[in-house]
């Protein structure tokens, strides 16, 4: 069989075509949240607790200049305000995150990370960091800032298709 030509006899295909990234970036997706599931599992929190974590440790790198809010949490784990509150709740509940007032603005609240919460993941990431070095060390600089390029184009052209709302 000619390299490249699938089972059913198709034409050989690029290595490089679209089909080809959404097989691997769906696969990769689906790794990452089966590892997601069972940290939740193993530290006692919801899935969306999870993403929860995620998305207010990554504010400052992702929006530095629009720190992380109930609100803007709502939208981006697109939840009810309710459930937001419930999964705050918890979280503060554990130590993994606080609420602050905007001195500013006394009814803004700020959603700040714990280093308790950082110091949990950690732990349980270590072998996901490992992991991922080691992909990363089978490629050059140059490559690397290619794929963090096509990574960050991605996630904004998926963040703008959720906020058009075509996301279905």
């Amino acid at each position: 069989m000619a390299e490249g030509a699938d089972k059913a006899g198709e034409e050989p295909q690029d290595p490089a075509d679209l089909r080809s990234f959404a097989v691997e970036l769906r696969r990769m997706n689906a790794e990452f949240n089966r590892i997601a599931h069972e940290f939740a599992h193993a530290s006692g929190l919801h899935p969306t607790d999870v993403q929860a974590l995620v998305a207010i440790m990554d504010a400052p790198q992702r929006s530095p200049d629009r720190p992380m809010t109930p609100g803007r949490l709502r939208e981006e784990l697109n939840i009810t305000s309710g459930a937001v509150t419930a999964c705050l709740d918890r979280l503060e509940r554990l130590g993994h995150i606080t609420r602050v007032r905007d001195p500013a603005d006394r009814r803004v609240v700020h959603l700040r990370y714990e280093p308790s919460a950082m110091t949990m993941a950690r732990d349980y990431f270590r072998p996901l960091s490992e992991s991922t070095e080691a992909a990363r060390s089978g490629f050059g600089e140059e490559d690397l800032r290619l794929i963090l390029r096509f990574l960050r184009a991605m996630n904004d052209e998926l963040s703008a298709l959720r906020t058009r709302g075509s996301g279905r």
